[in-house]
């Protein structure tokens, strides 16, 4: 059983590769491939799952000294603060804010979309309570 809750936390391999080398290429421009050994790799995924939980434990006892229960974005910020990354901060608020510029669209739309099934559900629930027979509608006939 502990195998599977070693697997369940591990980062994604592909991922870890690819923010490495994503950074790696950034700090040195002449070497444009860079090859990253897989022990290197485990202890990069290691060392960031570590963070991770430090990091969330850390942002958890903020939420509960406040007395609630869910974790919001300022106690992860001020986690990184009690944790001593208070440089991480303004790159991740800048990081979040352009996320929910980018996305902020993208609710708005899927709740317009709740909005038009449920007005949809509505209309067809009173042919249902009239044994799936819909009484036709008359036509107007006045002329105008």
């Amino acid at each position: 059983m502990e195998m599977e809750k070693v697997v369940a936390e591990e980062l994604p391999k592909a991922i870890v590769r690819r923010v490495v080398k994503d950074t790696l290429s950034q700090c040195s421009p002449d070497d444009s491939d860079v090859n990253v050994h897989r022990d290197a790799l485990l202890a990069f995924s290691e060392s960031a799952r570590i963070f991770i939980h430090y990091l969330s434990a850390t942002a958890n006892d903020i939420c509960k000294e406040s007395k609630r229960q869910t974790m919001n974005a300022d106690d992860v910020f001020k986690a990184l603060e009690e944790i001593e990354f208070p440089e991480f901060v303004g790159p991740l608020q800048i990081s979040l804010n352009e996320f929910k510029r980018k996305n902020g669209g993208k609710k708005v739309g899927s709740s317009q979309t709740k909005e038009v099934k449920k007005k949809r559900k509505t209309e067809e629930e009173p042919s249902k309570k009239s044994g799936g027979k819909s009484t036709p509608k008359k036509r107007d006939t006045s002329k105008k």
